[in-house]
């Protein structure tokens, strides 16, 4: 996901949204607990060991509002100087559509996902392809294409 902005960081920025604790499900929709799922990752304990689970960390990452954890895993390439959490988005569920390459064996790969949201309480969709390649040993995010 994509989401950058040249307009100062709001002052939520880089704070976690309290609704999602270590005991929820994670917001990237595998069947596990936030804290056991993406919060690993964005804890920095491990590592995403695939192009989906990236893609799933960052999904979550924009749940909770981690901008320190999108920031790290975007290519330096491509990477926003910050990362603008609008208040009135709320991201609520996750599709993986697709998934090329992108396994521990390759050195980039590519999701494909719909990241459902409601603005001011409007519902609407995020479909987009996005590419990862490794960089310094880690996947990263490095550009994406809105497909609708």
């Amino acid at each position: 996901m994509s989401r950058r902005t040249t307009r100062p960081a709001r002052p939520a920025a880089g704070v976690r949204t309290p609704a999602v604790t270590g005991e929820s499900p994670c917001p990237c929709g595998l069947p596990a607990g936030y804290a056991q799922c993406c919060g690993r990752l964005h804890a920095g304990t491990v590592a995403a060991s695939s192009c989906e689970s990236l893609m799933r960390s960052r999904y979550a990452a924009f749940v909770v509002r981690d901008e320190a954890y999108l920031l790290r895993t975007w290519h330096p390439d491509t990477r926003p100087p910050a990362v603008d959490f609008d208040p009135a988005m709320r991201w609520v569920r996750l599709e993986v559509l697709e998934t090329t390459e992108g396994s521990p064996f390759h050195t980039a790969g590519t999701v494909t996902f719909r990241a459902h949201y409601t603005d001011n309480g409007r519902p609407g969709s995020l479909h987009e392809k996005s590419r990862f390649v490794r960089h310094e040993g880690a996947w990263v995010y490095a550009t994406a294409v809105f497909v609708d």
